[in-house]
């Protein structure tokens, strides 16, 4: 048996309309509202997919340990330099007692702290398994709502499955260090596929040119496409190469537009989004069923093989439409 859910707060829109104000405190608030979800969260989703679809999401990724918060606060800075306001949603690990974000990419931004053209949040992954927390995608869908021109997006970094970051950002940047591996590792990997832009962090450390040789070496290998990544080289603690990067997230964003990829990707993300909270609400209805007298019937009819699992959940689904 499910809980019933509890009912929208009735100032969600007015936190909303604080927030477009520019009260800090009040998007705080919406963005709690977002993390955990729920009613609140689906009212704010209502109230802002209209006023959404303008801001451009730069989403950065790499391994553990490849330096993406410094490099992220780089790059931050430049954005600034250039007269533009920037968000940041820092996706940290759980904290395995209270279950919020560790707060580490958040603590290498400091920078910024009184910056009013900067709002960095940090979201906790709450186990999530693909780089991403659940509720980024609304997250990303509110700033933009509320004027944010830039969102920038840096996942907490889990090896091989944080390539979901792609189907969230307009623009991903690939952060890897000298030594990441050899071209198997990087195909391995399934960075080659979903990188706009790759950047070889930490360069000043040996082996950044047989790094960045060997990139090159897969992408010539990979299908041809409109884009041809770039491979640019950083030192994310002395901003070494953060002027570079933000030209080439620019160039990709115009590119995108030209072409029309950009339209294109925000059309399928809506209607992934779509199929995502389809199977959602289905899977909650069955998971509603399993405990209803018609679901202990099919189970007692399984066990006798008066019919099949495919039949028995053929009437079961029936139920939910």
């Amino acid at each position: 048996m499910t809980l019933p859910e509890r009912a929208p707060s009735a100032d969600a829109a007015a936190l909303l309309e604080a927030a477009r104000g520019g009260q800090r405190r009040a998007l705080a608030r919406v963005m709690s509202m977002v993390e955990r979800g729920g009613a609140d969260a689906r009212r704010l989703g209502m109230l802002t997919f209209a006023a959404s679809g303008h801001a451009h999401t730069v989403g950065i990724t790499g391994a553990p340990g490849a330096g993406k918060s410094t490099l992220n606060s780089a790059l931050v800075s430049v954005a600034r330099e250039r007269a533009e306001r920037v968000a940041v949603l820092a996706v940290d690990p759980s904290s395995p007692f209270s279950g919020g974000a560790i707060l580490g990419d958040r603590v290498r931004m400091t920078d910024h702290t009184f910056d009013e053209g900067v709002y960095i949040r940090s979201m906790a992954t709450r186990g999530h398994l693909g780089g991403l927390t659940l509720a980024t995608p609304l997250a990303v869908r509110v700033l933009d709502a509320l004027g944010w021109p830039w969102v920038v997006v840096e996942t907490v970094g889990v090896g091989q499955v944080e390539t979901e970051i792609a189907g969230a950002a307009d623009t991903t940047v690939v952060v890897v260090n000298p030594g990441w591996g050899d071209s198997v590792q990087a195909n391995k990997a399934g960075l080659m596929e979903i990188a706009d832009i790759f950047v070889v962090n930490k360069a000043d450390r040996p082996g950044t040119p047989e790094t960045c040789r060997d990139i090159r070496q897969m992408l010539d290998l990979s299908a041809p496409g409109d884009w041809d990544p770039p491979i640019l080289t950083s030192v994310g603690t002395t901003g070494e190469g953060a002027a570079e990067l933000w030209a080439a997230v620019c160039a990709h964003r115009t590119h995108a537009t030209a072409t029309g990829e950009l339209a294109a990707q925000r059309a399928a993300r809506v209607e992934a989004e779509l199929d995502d909270i389809v199977r959602a609400s289905i899977s909650q209805r069955v998971a509603t069923l399993s405990g209803s007298p018609l679901a202990q019937q099919l189970r007692e009819r399984l066990a006798r093989r008066e019919l099949d699992p495919y039949a028995a959940a053929e009437m079961l689904l029936a139920e939910t439409c």
